[in-house]
């Protein structure tokens, strides 16, 4: 079982028991939650012949077809629905909700159904989007800034709002699941603290009807923990196939907008980018720059023997067989024309931002301690005119978080020269520190505190890495197996209530507020394909690359400052 096959089969079931043409109606969310699981073809298989969505219906009256509503349980949706249901354009209304729904809520379509057309109203636990087999994101792009934000200084209503809809997104997931947690936060973060009392709260109490599931030897565990444990991995460049494209190009609900790069085919502006649809990069996505080069050369060689053979049509036979294979081949084709494009767009941007030399140096603040090669490192290309602006910031960022205690006269005069040669304020600086600085942090980011990992990261060295550029890994990976071997602190890491553990969980959801990255999610993956006893899921609040996480430290920043003004 995993979230994108749960997903499916929700949607499997909510298109196939309703006979007949169909018409899709989804809101701004769920049209995430269901393309990233379902394509159009899918949909036509299931006679589905319109999506619209419920903000910009079409007034003309469709009464040959069926209405399937599929809705975020939300009062604004309750509103547009009964006002739909007031003057109906369909033959049939049948509501599906991504969450529990309020009996008030219930209360309002039932009086609003006049017409007697709703045919049935059922919640299907969706909440939450399925972009991998192990990996969830709420796509809470727009509010993401919220847990930087110290109590005093967020807007209750809004804080309140965020926490909501992570407690509505994480009990989704686990009814989704069918089971219920025992729940446990990150000590130093007051919004994990507090969306984890929530969680427990609506679980437990409010609807514990609903989770009340057949008990398992080991519970399930969900652990809620904070994106400003680990600022470094959202900070660095990836040189595998999935993140590397979130980094440089960008991928929103599985797909890659191409539309600003020159000479792309219109038909390939917007590419998806999956691992259920495309076989190619469910292969790839985890393979490193190198390697992926060579078989993506490796497919258009292949493709180009096909495409002679095509080429020699002699007989009835010959044609035949050619238009019976056509699809096959255009797919293909497609398929091959994509990669390519993604490949050579990637390596522009390597090339122009000379990001194998801000990378390396990247590693080596993330991996090596060493503070005056550093140092002199990051001076190097802060004064190296073809290092772009957001890559001189994220130099400095990594090298404050790094040393911030050791050097900071060489700080201060880091972030001079970051002033001086680039549009970002060194205020940025201070300000990530006092969010996510050494104080501030419970994991041992640079495995520099525990016995343990002084040890396990001296055997590294000793070994050698395989590859300079993928040698970090990130801090969850270190939280993972502290669950696995029992090792994760009580008291770093309290359980929620009279919450406790008994034995190794057989299934684990990790919740980072604040956002997850590609490079977490692959180490989950990879994880539960060697098949230790523990299956892992991977969730956030958003989905990072390191604009995005720069994005919310500025937003978050800015509101900081307007506050202290006030």
């Amino acid at each position: 079982m995993n979230l994108v096959t749960v997903v499916r089969d929700y949607i499997d079931r909510m298109l196939q028991d309703i006979s007949g043409m169909k018409v899709l109606i989804l809101d701004p969310i769920t049209v995430g939650i269901v393309s990233v699981v379902y394509s159009q073809s899918d949909l036509l298989k299931k006679e589905v012949f319109l999506v619209e969505t419920i903000d910009n219906l079409s007034k003309e009256s469709m009464s040959h077809l069926k209405a399937v509503y599929f809705l975020r349980p939300s009062s604004e949706n309750i509103q547009k629905l009964r006002r739909q249901l007031a003057a109906p354009r369909f033959a049939e209304y049948h509501l599906f909700f991504s969450n529990i729904l309020k009996i008030p809520q219930i209360q309002i379509l039932a009086d609003s159904d006049e017409h007697e057309v709703v045919q049935q109203v059922q919640e299907f636990y969706v909440d939450f989007c399925a972009i991998d087999p192990f990996h969830f994101t709420l796509n809470m792009d727009a509010t993401n800034h919220i847990y930087m934000l110290p109590a005093v200084m967020a807007d209750p209503v809004k804080a309140q709002e965020y926490c909501e809809r992570i407690t509505d997104g994480l009990a989704a997931v686990f009814l989704s699941l069918k089971k219920r947690p025992v729940i446990r936060f990150q000590r130093t973060s007051d919004i994990a603290k507090r969306i984890a009392q929530q969680t427990a709260k609506l679980m437990y109490e409010q609807e514990s009807g609903l989770f009340d599931f057949r008990r398992t030897e080991n519970s399930p565990l969900l652990l809620i923990i904070d994106r400003r444990d680990d600022p470094v991995t959202p900070l660095l460049n990836q040189w595998t196939y999935q993140a590397m494209v979130h980094e440089l190009i960008g991928i929103q609900d599985n797909k890659v907008d191409l539309r600003n790069i020159a000479n792309v085919p219109k038909d390939q502006q917007e590419v998806v980018l999956s691992a259920v649809q495309d076989d190619f990069f469910r292969s790839n996505m985890f393979e490193n720059f190198g390697d992926l080069g060579m078989n993506i050369k490796r497919m258009v060689d292949d493709f180009q023997q096909i495409a002679k053979s095509n080429q020699n049509i002699q007989t009835i036979e010959d044609m035949a067989k050619f238009v019976n294979n056509y699809p096959e081949y255009r797919k293909m084709h497609g398929n091959v024309s994509k990669h390519v494009t993604l490949l050579t767009e990637m390596s522009k941007y390597v090339e122009e931002r000379k990001l194998m030399l801000v990378s390396q140096t990247e590693q080596d603040l993330a991996c090596n301690s060493g503070q005056a090669a550093a140092l002199e490192a990051v001076a190097n290309l802060l004064n190296n005119e073809s290092v772009s602006d957001i890559d001189r910031l994220r130099l400095v960022l990594l090298y404050a978080l790094r040393y911030e205690k050791e050097s900071p006269v060489q700080l201060m005069q880091l972030c001079n020269k970051l002033s001086r040669s680039s549009k970002y304020k060194p205020g940025l600086v201070q300000f990530l520190l006092k969010q996510a600085g050494v104080d501030k942090r419970t994991g041992d980011l640079y495995g520099n505190r525990d016995l343990l990992n002084i040890a396990r990261n001296m055997a590294r060295g000793l070994k050698g890495v395989e590859n300079v550029y993928t040698q970090h890994q990130p801090l969850l990976l270190q939280t993972m197996e502290g669950i696995l071997k029992s090792r994760l602190r009580d008291a770093d890491y309290p359980f929620v209530n009279n919450h406790f553990q008994q034995g190794r969980p057989q299934d684990v959801v990790v919740f980072i507020v604040g956002g997850t990255t590609y490079e977490e999610a692959r180490a989950v993956a990879l994880h539960n394909a060697m098949s230790s006893g523990t299956r892992f899921f991977l969730g956030g609040s958003t989905l990072l690359n390191s604009k995005k996480f720069l994005k919310d430290l500025e937003e978050a920043q800015s509101i900081s400052k307007s506050s202290s003004v006030v």
